[in-house]
C-alpha cells in the first residue's frame, strides 16, 4: 500500500471523526496533503516475475554457452587442420629440395658435357659403327628423358610446395579469426553468468525460497501433464550403446556444472550428452543444437532409454532420457548432474544417437544412487564462470 494512499485514508477518517463531533478541526491537527508530483512507492515484484528474469538470464548464459562450445569444437578441428597441412607442407618441401639438387646435378653435368651434345641421327653419321651410333643414341634419349622428368618433378614440387604453403597461410588465418571468435564468445558467457549472479544476490533468502518452490511447482504440473497426456512412450529398453551411455553417466552423478566442460570433473549439458555416448562407441556432436540438427528425430511416443531430449525452441539445452519419465541432466551454473523429470523444462523434441539399432529383450535400470534426484532441478547457486 503506497504511502500516499495512506495519507488519503487518514485523512478522510479524521474528517469524518470531525464531522460527527461537530467540532471544527484545528488546522495544527489536519494531514498535509501528499505534493501531487510525489511519486509512490515502488511496489516489490512477484516471485513469478523473479522466476521469468531469472530463467531469461539463465536461458541466455545457456545460449552463450552452446555458441560457446560450437566454435571451440571448430577451432579443435582448425589445430588439426592447421598441424596436417603443416606436416604436408615440410614433406612437400624436402620432396622440392630433392627436385632442386637433382636438376643442380643435371646443370652441372651438361655444363662439364658429360651428357653428351650430338643428337642421335648426327652420331650415326659420323660414326664409323652405324651400330655402336644407335646405341649411342638411345643413351641420349634416355638421359633426355630423365632430365625431363628430373625438370617436371621440380616444376609439380614447386607448385605442390606453393598451394601448400598457401593453404597453410589461409587455415592459420582462419583459426586466428576464431580464437578472436571464441574470446568474444568467453566474454559473453562471462557477462551471462555475472548478470545472473547479480540477481541472486539481490534476492532475500525468502525470495529465493519462494523462486524455488514456484519453480518446482511449474514443474510438477508439467511433468503430471506430460504423463496423464499419453504421449510419452512407456518403452524402458534401450539398445546396446544405449546401455552404456546411460552407465556412463550414472558414474557422473553430483559432479558439478561447470560451462564449457566435457568431463571427466565437471560438465555442462552437452558435454554430459556427447561424453556419455562417446563412451558407448557412438561419437556425436559436441553441441545440443548441433544434436539437434543432425541426428535422426524421434517422437515422444517411440521414446526409449538412451535417447537425448532437447529443450526449448533454440535447442539449448538437453538431457539423456534414462525411462520412467526421467532424464539425467547437468542442469545449469551451481546445480551438479542429476536426475529430473523429463518436464524439467520446455520440450522441443528427441533425438537418439543409435537410429538402426534394435533394443535389448530385456533391461532394468540400475538403481539410482543416493541422492540422485535431490537437489534443484534449476540448479539455483553460484553462477560465477570460471577463469
Amino acid at each position: 500500500m503506497s504511502g500516499r494512499f495512506v495519507r488519503s485514508v487518514c485523512t478522510a477518517a479524521l474528517m469524518a471523526g470531525a464531522t460527527s463531533l461537530a467540532l471544527p478541526l484545528p488546522p495544527a491537527a489536519a494531514a498535509p496533503a501528499a505534493p501531487p508530483d510525489q511519486p509512490s512507492a515502488p511496489s516489490a515484484p512477484s516471485v513469478h516475475t523473479l522466476l521469468t528474469r531469472l530463467q531469461t538470464l539463465y536461458r541466455k548464459a545457456e545460449e552463450a554457452t552452446e555458441t560457446f562450445n560450437a566454435t571451440e569444437e571448430k577451432l579443435k578441428k582448425q589445430h588439426q587442420r592447421v598441424d596436417a597441412l603443416n606436416e604436408e607442407l615440410a614433406t612437400a618441401r624436402v620432396a622440392l629440395t630433392g627436385s632442386r639438387d637433382a636438376a643442380g646435378r643435371l646443370a652441372r653435368e651438361q655444363y662439364q658435357g658429360t651428357s653428351g651434345t650430338l643428337a642421335p641421327y648426327v652420331s650415326v653419321l659420323l660414326s664409323p659403327d652405324p651400330q655402336q651410333a644407335l646405341d649411342r643414341g638411345h643413351q641420349i634419349q634416355r638421359a633426355a628423358g630423365q632430365r625431363a622428368a628430373t625438370v617436371g618433378r621440380l616444376t609439380k614440387d614447386a607448385e605442390r610446395a606453393s598451394d601448400v604453403a598457401f593453404k597453410a597461410r589461409e587455415a592459420l588465418n582462419e583459426q586466428q579469426v576464431l580464437a578472436a571468435k571464441q574470446k568474444q564468445q568467453r566474454d559473453k558467457v562471462r557477462k551471462s553468468l555475472g548478470d545472473v549472479e547479480k540477481m541472486l544476490a539481490s534476492l532475500t533468502g525468502k525470495q529465493l525460497a519462494d523462486i524455488q518452490r514456484l519453480e518446482q511447482k511449474n514443474i510438477g504440473e508439467a511433468q503430471r501433464a506430460l504423463l496423464s497426456s499419453g504421449r510419452l512412450s512407456g518403452s524402458t529398453r534401450p539398445s546396446a550403446a544405449g546401455r552404456k551411455a546411460i552407465a556412463y553417466a550414472f558414474e557422473q552423478f553430483g559432479k558439478p556444472y561447470v560451462w564449457g566442460a566435457a568431463g571427466p570433473d565437471a560438465f555442462d549439458c552437452s558435454g554430459l550428452t556427447s561424453q556419455a555416448w562417446a563412451h558407448a562407441g557412438d561419437t556425436i556432436p559436441r553441441t545440443s543444437q548441433e544434436q539437434w540438427r543432425t541426428l535422426p528425430r524421434v517422437a515422444l511416443d517411440e521414446l526409449r532409454p538412451g535417447d537425448l531430449v532437447v529443450y526449448f525452441e533454440d535447442a539449448t539445452h538437453v538431457a539423456l532420457y534414462i525411462g520412467n519419465g526421467l532424464v539425467m541432466q547437468a542442469p545449469r551454473p551451481g546445480g551438479s548432474v542429476k536426475v529430473s523429470p523429463i518436464a524439467a523444462n520446455p520440450l522441443l523434441g528427441a533425438v537418439r544417437p543409435d537410429a538402426g539399432e534394435a533394443p535389448l529383450r530385456s533391461y532394468e535400470l540400475p538403481p539410482l544412487p543416493e541422492g540422485a534426484a535431490n537437489g534443484s532441478d534449476a540448479g539455483y547457486g553460484s553462477a560465477t564462470a570460471p577463469s
